[in-house]
């Protein structure tokens, strides 16, 4: 009987070890996806197929690393803020081109939509070190444009691109007029526990009982909540409500540590917000808080922007 509970306990205490190796050997291929299942890593559409004016944009990452970029246009002129736009993590920028569309009609701005490296036409592969790379890039690619305000460079990140845009604006506050944060995550290591609930007594913030053993083994933590208090300009926090992906909780926590150093935060939920969808569930409501954010901010009437109740 002894014999038989210590073969369990060895087994199943094997198993566990050997999923954790896996989990812990490929993070990155669940972290990112440059390519949705069933289709390629191409783009399956241009900003022309939407009649959208446009720059096909190359660039060098500081490691070398070539990546690829839509400069997309507000016509008659491009005076308006600029967008500087980083995705989730899943399928590529052609997937939120929709979305931009619509962005670019209600704002008034330009967009700058950048491939992270091992996405859409962008060489590499993706990693939190190289996408930090490959973000300050874009950046100052943008700061050199004669074509824009470089006074009005607003970074909007959605999920992954959030992280990704909090340590762009946290990184450059001379540069960054205002951040947007769309169904956020705290960070990649409270993720791993809610996705895979096994994961969670190993990986995650540390907490009373001190940190999780596995947490120096993940190579992309991207832990926006040790970076939001850090940012100093303008931010708005836009959050879906019955987000499927990232607990409400965390777009919560976010703002409620970013609020405490910084005065200029504005938190707008909306109560049908999915994590892919809050733009279009959120209909002219969404759209008009964005524009108020942006003239209360963006357009020479800095002051305090206290949490709305839009």
């Amino acid at each position: 009987m002894v014999s038989y509970i210590n073969v369990l306990i060895y087994g199943v205490g094997g198993m566990m070890m050997a999923g954790v190796a896996l989990l812990v050997a490929f993070q990155e291929k669940l972290v990112y996806v440059p390519v949705l299942p069933g289709l390629t890593k191409s783009y399956p559409i241009t900003p022309a197929r939407l009649r959208l004016k446009y720059d096909d944009v190359w660039l060098r990452s500081s490691d070398g690393v070539r990546l690829h970029a839509w400069f997309i246009k507000n016509f008659p002129d491009c005076r308006g803020p600029t967008m500087l736009f980083f995705q989730e993590n899943a399928g590529n920028i052609a997937h939120r081109l929709e979305f931009v569309r619509i962005m670019l009609e209600k704002l008034q701005c330009n967009v700058f939509m950048l491939s992270y490296r091992g996405y859409g036409a962008s060489d590499g592969f993706p990693s939190q070190s190289g996408i930090t790379r490959d973000a300050q890039a874009a950046l100052d690619h943008l700061i050199q444009r004669s074509d824009i305000d470089t006074s009005r460079i607003v970074v909007f990140g959605r999920s992954l691109g959030g992280a990704v845009g909090s340590v762009l604006a946290r990184n450059n506050p001379d540069k960054v007029s205002a951040l947007i944060l769309e169904n956020t995550f705290t960070s990649i290591l409270d993720m791993a526990g809610i996705m895979l609930p096994f994961l969670k007594w190993f990986i995650g913030r540390s907490g009373p009982k001190g940190p999780r053993i596995l947490n120096c083994l993940v190579r992309s933590p991207w832990s926006t909540i040790d970076v939001i208090d850090q940012i100093k300009q303008p931010i708005l926090f836009i959050s879906g409500l019955r987000d499927e992906m990232v607990p409400p909780s965390h777009m919560q926590m976010l703002y409620a540590k970013a609020v405490e150093h910084n005065r200029r935060c504005t938190f707008i939920d909306f109560p049908t917000g999915m994590h892919m969808d809050t733009w279009m569930s959120g209909g002219d409501r969404y759209w008009r808080s964005i524009q108020l954010f942006l003239e209360q901010n963006v357009s020479g009437n800095q002051g305090n922007n206290m949490h709305s109740g839009l």
